[in-house]
């Protein structure tokens, strides 16, 4: 897989995808939403917090805010205190509130479907633009999380660090129809198998195609030799 060309990176993606979607039938995105705005504001609460707390607390949060405009006119303090199991309430309270004005005051209440225009609303970054733009309007999208960024450089589909360029690296390998599940499936693989520190590298369906696995399953053969 060393000086893999563009259409060999495809190829072995669409290996991948395929390999996953069977191994994770179920994969969709964690957060429970029902309006685009409710993905938002689970999202902006998601930073630095498990999905399984924020869906703990947006039931309770959508019950008392039903809209943007509930929202833009929350008291920042009340907010705060249902927020606050997910952590960093103070300013994940003030990006809510304060994007619900811009979304109410620029876009008439309506979450915009344009990941330019989304990076432009408080708390709003590529990653949750992409979120938005994918699973709350159904187009093409790479959401570069954690387990994204972990993997696809395990998987030798990306060298780069920064999430915006391995984002437009997978843009130019993932088929436009499995972009937004590309995420998904990763997500379920990174939380089973590909762990950060310890991937189970012996339990994985992608070993034959994974370079970082393979090297690290090599290195294992030869300490059992060694020793």
């Amino acid at each position: 897989m060393k000086d893999e060309s563009i259409e060999q990176k495809k190829e072995r993606v669409q290996k991948i995808i395929g390999i996953l979607k069977k191994t994770y039938p179920d994969a969709k995105c964690t957060l429970d939403f029902i309006t685009p705005h409710q993905l938002l504001v689970a999202a902006i609460l998601a930073a630095q917090c498990t999905d399984e707390r924020v869906n703990q607390t947006t039931p309770a949060l959508f019950k008392k805010y039903p809209s943007v405009e509930a929202f833009a006119n929350a008291d920042q303090a009340e907010l705060e205190e249902i927020i606050k199991p997910t952590g960093f309430f103070r300013n994940k309270a003030k990006a809510i509130i304060e994007s619900a004005r811009q979304i109410a005051a620029d876009y008439n209440g309506r979450v915009p479907d344009d990941i330019d225009a989304l990076t432009k609303l408080s708390g709003v970054g590529r990653k949750t633009a992409n979120l938005i733009v994918g699973v709350a309007y159904g187009q093409p999208a790479v959401i570069v999380d954690t387990h994204v960024r972990r993997i696809a450089a395990r998987l030798g589909l990306t060298s780069e660090k920064d999430p915006t360029k391995i984002e437009f690296d997978l843009r130019e390998i993932l088929p436009l129809e499995e972009m937004t599940h590309f995420n998904h499936l990763i997500v379920a693989h990174g939380r089973a198998i590909c762990k950060a520190p310890t991937p189970l590298c012996e339990q994985c369906p992608l070993l034959d195609l994974c370079p970082y696995g393979q090297q690290r399953m090599s290195q294992k053969r030869q300490t059992e030799i060694s020793v």
